[in-house]
């Protein structure tokens, strides 16, 4: 099989991705924390994974991609509480809106959703191990992990335990033995509606484990790529490297790849900060394709900017694509266009290059408008499955019963020489997502991107 190449956060280095098992190719990415509805930045690592998960299927690996949902945590408690309801039911509800936004978008679901709610047992196995092997201690029925037993902690990343802040809740420091420790089970407190029975009391899990104990359930220990944001490095993926290790003497992952964020102004897309555009409203307003589109404009390591120009721009890109899909398909084969495919599997094979694919299929889109190119539609058609794209591919461009009717009126607003009433025929068909364009044949219905 062809060799990928993936940046390791943890070495530092581009590593070759090396099975596990010859072929087989598991993937773990951290999902969303589903204390209310999923932004745009929070989409960057669910099509980065689902699209590396494509390429790795159409090289010949049996992928299997997991992307959980943190249905436990407590920012649900908190949001559960002000919206007047149980938490468990706010859990359901944000759920099922984080599966219908970004199944919006187009490009199909991972193979597995874990729900941390459904992994209770599990969770309290990997505890007790932690607890068996002196890495854990519990401590007014909370239970902490003991940083300080474990000595490659830090080592993802490349911090020193002392300069480390964990972040826990106040109030908890006094139970712990050290500072650095972090919960791994913590205790019902008033207001929390929602627990579960542990060999510890009622309580839930802390977020860290949650993932270590999907990610094994799931994928097994020391499983090929584990991703997620960036911003998950510390204490997350920390944590998850400290407890996993320490419980199983094998590491969880070969390789942790992390995704840049979605930034505006400055500052990272964040629901803390307020300054979030949900990706339902996203995906209304520039359509699924401009989202994925400009999610992958960029390398999937470096933050992204989002506005809205970065969206006009992608829009643009689409728009170029499609009008060269509506040329005609020349059968055969092209030197040119062999080169332009393998640079474009080149690139995504190179640290999953996006940017580098996106300029191999724009020179093959250009070339193909300067002569005839034949095999450019059946690479285009390639191309852009790997990018998630390939909607393009369909062309519905008569328009539904509504928009028809507004193009006949239309024509006959023209020929009545009532241009007023045709110009705004026209901006309702705007509004509706439809261009006219006028042809030689008459006029077409093209639909518009964003």
């Amino acid at each position: 099989m062809r060799e990928v190449l993936i940046r390791d956060t943890l070495s530092g280095k581009a590593r070759a991705l090396a099975p596990r098992e010859p072929g087989k190719v598991g993937i773990y990415a951290c999902g969303p924390t589903v204390y209310s509805r999923v932004h745009v930045g929070n989409a960057r690592p669910y099509v980065v994974f689902m699209l590396l998960r494509r390429l790795l299927v159409e090289l010949g690996y049996e992928a299997k991609l997991v992307i959980n949902v943190t249905d436990i945590n407590d920012k649900i408690y908190d949001a559960a509480r002000a919206a007047g309801i149980p938490s468990a039911e706010h859990a359901r509800e944000m759920t099922r809106l984080y599966v219908a936004d970004t199944e919006a978008l187009g490009i199909g679901r991972p193979d597995a959703e874990p729900l941390a709610t459904e992994t209770i047992p599990e969770i309290v196995a990997l505890i007790e191990a932690l607890i068996e092997k002196g890495h854990a201690y519990e401590s007014g029925g909370d239970v902490y992990f003991s940083v300080r037993s474990f000595d490659g902690y830090g080592k993802l990343s490349n911090r020193e335990p002392d300069a480390m802040d964990q972040g826990e809740e106040a109030g908890t420091l006094s139970l712990k033995r050290n500072a650095l420790d972090f919960a791994l089970w913590k205790a019902q407190k008033p207001g929390e509606d929602e627990a579960w029975e542990s060999p510890w009391g009622l309580g839930r899990p802390g977020w860290h484990i949650e993932c270590s104990a999907m990610a094994e359930k799931l994928l097994g220990a020391n499983f090929e790529i584990h991703g997620g944001g960036s911003d998950l490095v510390f204490p997350h993926h920390e944590n998850e490297i400290a407890q996993s290790e320490a419980a199983r003497d094998e590491p969880l992952a070969r390789i942790w790849m992390h995704n840049g964020m979605i930034r505006i102004a400055d500052e990272k897309m964040s629901k803390s900060v307020g300054n979030i555009f949900q990706l339902a409203e996203a995906i209304e307003k520039y359509g699924p394709e401009a989202i994925v589109a400009y999610l992958i404009s960029g390398h999937y390591r470096q933050p992204l900017e989002f506005s809205a120009q970065a969206l006009a721009e992608s829009c643009a890109r689409l728009e170029r694509i499609r009008n060269f899909l509506r040329s005609d398909p020349i059968e055969g084969a092209d030197g040119f266009v062999a080169e332009r495919q393998e640079e474009f599997v080149g690139a995504l094979c190179d640290d999953f290059n996006t940017p580098r694919a996106f300029a191999a299929t724009f020179e093959l889109i250009t070339e193909g408008n300067r002569r005839p190119l034949p095999g450019a539609h059946a690479a285009l058609a390639r191309m852009l499955h790997l990018l998630g794209l390939e909607a393009l591919l369909v062309h519905n461009e008569s328009g539904d019963a509504e928009a028809q009717a507004l193009l006949t009126e239309r024509e006959e607003a023209r020929a009545a020489r009532d241009f007023e009433r045709a110009d705004g025929v026209r901006d309702r068909l705007t509004e509706l997502g439809w261009e006219v364009r006028d042809s030689a044949e008459g006029p077409r219905l093209i639909r518009r991107s964003g």
